[in-house]
């Protein structure tokens, strides 16, 4: 197994809108940032992961860029995030930017002059097509709901937008917009920054003559066509060849609909490798089909299936990125875990995934046990998705039970600002109204009553992260499971240069009887990690407890 520095780190995600406001007007931003830095690396990660802080309207919250080489003003200008990339450089902190380059905003300099100079270099920057007839240029869905395309009167024509209709996407076998994609790589790298998070990348390539799909779905009808593209290796390939392999960098591709296969023709050590690591989204199918708008009840079969599956695949081949929280998936506790057992679930749950094989990615509130947000009202809302979705969803089921499965599904349960302390708005900003929600929770669940908590779930984050930073087993280790067919408990075992992990989770608040797997004896080894005090043993087994979680070293 290769070792590198991107393998043996832990990410802190920031969703910036709703970290911290240091100026008071309401909105998360750099200044805000800065003055946590201390406090995110008392976690013991060793990287910030920033969704989109660049210039935009706004409209997906930042992944609509208007501009790639300036800093949306509501967070600060160039000059701030100069500093707070010299600050967090300081205390060893990594800095790793979002980049978007499947779609622009329709604010974009680029896009504008699409539509204003048809005749110029710009309208081929993107997907412009003529109608058939009255009919749009093919079947294919945003996966926002609603078609991908959208009718410009002025042009006559049509442009390609497979999120929302202000996200128009680049047409990426321009090779003049890969020159300005790789452009803007080495802008950011110059300057610092440490890698790029690279949204949902494995969609820049389309099929050519963007065909129609034979097949239907309520949202991303035509996603085979340019879900892994004709091109996409050879573009992947190119940037990395021009530019990523310039610098000491990571990268991790975000990766809808992926599997190991398809996974392992990018980020397979060696010199075709194309990223570092890869974001998939089937560990996160365990409470739905494909998306959580399309709801099931929890399957734990269904979830190990898919952590056993890319822990075996890509072992001693490629490298594996965890997660279970970012800024598109609701609060982990509401789908997987217990708010009855918030604090003992959410302890399971972080050993569940930061244990295994891979860089471990915690997104902001997860370290302190967030919630959901008790949403009333589909006005209440912001995002673009969850609007478009609800509407899909009320249509058939009707407007209570679509807003009660908004209420489980919506992105914007994790975009809730961070609960830092009792006082007004959670402390997250001095201005009268923060630009979105404090979930009324806070009173209790909040930084600095965990700070307090020698028990709190935070302070069992940063004792897994300082468990995981000392022990290779945990980082570098193999992997095997255990009571595979349990519909309750979770166990594996990590291995490696002698020493040995027994990882036990359940996942649920009723007992279960566990006696540990043949070749183990607990009486040998130690428990370093848990969730609840004095785990005891009984001829080398046990009775859980809700959502008990125990690691055991043997050295």
């Amino acid at each position: 197994m290769q070792k590198s520095w991107y393998k043996e780190m832990s990410v802190y995600q920031v969703w910036p809108r709703s970290f911290c406001d240091g100026d008071g007007d309401g909105i998360g931003d750099l200044k805000g940032v800065l003055s946590k830095l201390d406090y995110i690396k008392s976690l013991g990660v060793d990287a910030i992961w920033f969704s989109p802080l660049y210039k935009s309207p706004q409209k997906d919250y930042g992944y609509d860029i208007a501009d790639y080489r300036s800093i949306q003003p509501e967070y600060g200008t160039m000059e701030d995030f100069k500093l707070v990339l010299d600050e967090a450089h300081k205390r060893g902190l990594k800095v790793i930017m979002d980049l978007v380059i499947n779609h622009t905003s329709d604010q974009h300099e680029w896009f504008k002059k699409s539509i204003e100079e048809p005749d110029s270099k710009y309208h081929n920057y993107y997907h412009w097509y003529k109608g058939k007839g009255k009919r749009r240029p093919n079947n294919w869905m945003s996966t926002f709901a609603g078609p991908a395309w959208e009718y410009n009167e002025k042009l006559d024509e049509y442009y390609l937008h497979l999120f929302a209709v202000e996200q128009p996407d680049l047409n990426m076998d321009n090779p003049e917009v890969r020159e300005e994609v790789k452009d803007i790589m080495r802008f950011w790298l110059d300057m610092g920054v440490d890698g790029f998070r690279e949204d949902v990348i494995t969609f820049i390539s389309k099929k050519e003559g963007l065909p129609s799909s034979p097949y239907w779905f309520p949202v991303a009808t035509g996603i085979e066509k340019y879900m892994h593209g004709p091109h996409l290796d050879e573009y992947l390939l190119e940037f990395k060849n021009d530019v990523l392999s310039k610098y000491d960098c990571m990268t991790v591709g975000e990766a809808p609909m992926m599997t190991t296969k398809n996974a392992l023709k990018h980020i397979t050590e060696g010199p075709n490798q194309h990223l570092n690591m890869m974001f998939h989204f089937e560990h996160m199918a365990a409470d739905c089909l494909f998306y959580s708008w399309f709801k099931t009840k929890f399957s734990l079969k269904r979830l190990k299936k898919v952590f056993s599956r890319w822990q075996k695949d890509l072992y001693g081949k490629a490298w594996n990125a965890l997660y279970l929280e970012n800024h598109d998936q609701p609060r982990v506790i509401n789908r997987y875990g217990s708010t009855k057992y918030r604090v003992e679930s959410a302890k399971m749950l972080a050993v569940t995934y930061i244990c295994q094989c891979g860089t471990p990615f915690i997104y902001q509130g997860q370290e302190i046990g967030m919630l959901n947000y008790p949403f009333t009202d589909i006005e209440q809302y912001t995002d673009v998705s969850t609007k478009n979705n609800y509407d899909v969803a009320k249509a058939i089921m009707g407007p209570d039970r679509a807003l009660k499965l908004a209420n489980y599904a919506s992105r914007d349960n994790a975009r809730t600002v961070v609960q830092w302390n009792t006082e007004k708005n959670a402390g997250f900003t001095t201005a009268d109204e923060p630009w979105f929600m404090v979930n009324p929770n806070y009173k209790e669940i909040n930084v600095e009553a965990a700070e307090k908590d020698p028990d709190s779930i935070l302070n069992f984050y940063r004792a897994l992260l300082k468990f995981r930073k000392e022990n290779e087993v945990v980082i570098y280790g193999d992997y095997k499971e255990h009571y595979k067919r349990s519909k309750d408990l979770y166990v594996y075992e990590r291995n490696y240069e002698g020493k040995r992990l027994l990882v036990i989770n359940s996942f649920t608040e009723n007992a279960v009887n566990f006696k540990a797997p043949e070749g183990f004896d607990l009486s040998k080894g130690k428990c370093v990690l848990t969730n609840y005090k004095d785990p005891k043993v009984s001829g080398n087994a046990f009775t859980t407890k809700p959502y008990e979680t125990r690691v055991y070293l043997f050295e």
